[in-house]
């Protein structure tokens, strides 16, 4: 989880690099997630909702404020599927995204995009293949993202930003719903782009 994060983050970076980005924006948050709670057959809940949920995020901005951004949101600890099966939802995101400078020391981010829904359900044995080993089986899922916040630059250009994303998640057939939203705040870092 970690590992993927990172590289999602270098890449960004590398890219913001390569086209000569006005602005890079970095930020690690934590949030909670909703979603409708869904029983199966012998009456147990299973749901998306609840728990804590950290999340990396690394936009860039160009000219006219517009943008690419990327994110990766997991819950921290596992629940239960079922009372039996204990699972872990990871969500990752690209987005095309619009931050408007709304004055001195706040701007507005707008975004939408695609990604994946990606459910690790843990097993109570090892599996081991060619290159490492897992405790756990994965279904994924794709996804719709739409998602916005509000960035308040306390210092210099280190902001908070309390944010909100929806998720509509395609054949979701673990859960009777297809939408979950999460919300949080985060903390992030500019580099590049105006003063702030």
């Amino acid at each position: 989880m970690r590992k993927t994060g990172l590289l999602i983050l270098l890449g960004l970076f590398l890219a913001c690099q390569a086209v000569s980005a006005q602005q890079l924006d970095a930020a690690f948050g934590v949030g909670t997630m909703t979603s409708t709670a869904a029983a199966d057959s012998n009456g147990n809940q299973a749901s998306l909702n609840g728990g804590a949920f950290p999340a990396f995020s690394a936009d860039f901005l160009f000219k006219r404020r517009y943008g690419i951004s990327g994110e990766l949101a997991w819950r921290a600890s596992r629940s239960v599927f079922a009372d039996i099966q204990p699972y872990r939802p990871l969500f990752y995101d690209f987005n095309g995204i619009y931050a408007p400078k709304l004055s001195k020391h706040l701007t507005a981010e707008m975004m939408a995009g695609i990604g994946w829904e990606s459910i690790r359900l843990y097993q109570p044995f090892t599996t081991c293949g060619f290159t490492s080993c897992t405790d756990f089986v994965s279904s994924n899922h794709f996804m719709g993202h739409f998602g916005g916040g509000i960035r308040y630059y306390v210092w210099g250009n280190l902001f908070v930003r309390p944010e909100a994303h929806v998720y509509l998640i395609r054949n979701n057939v673990e859960f009777n719903s297809g939408h979950a939203v999460r919300y949080g705040m985060s903390i992030g870092y500019t580099f590049g782009g105006p003063g702030f």
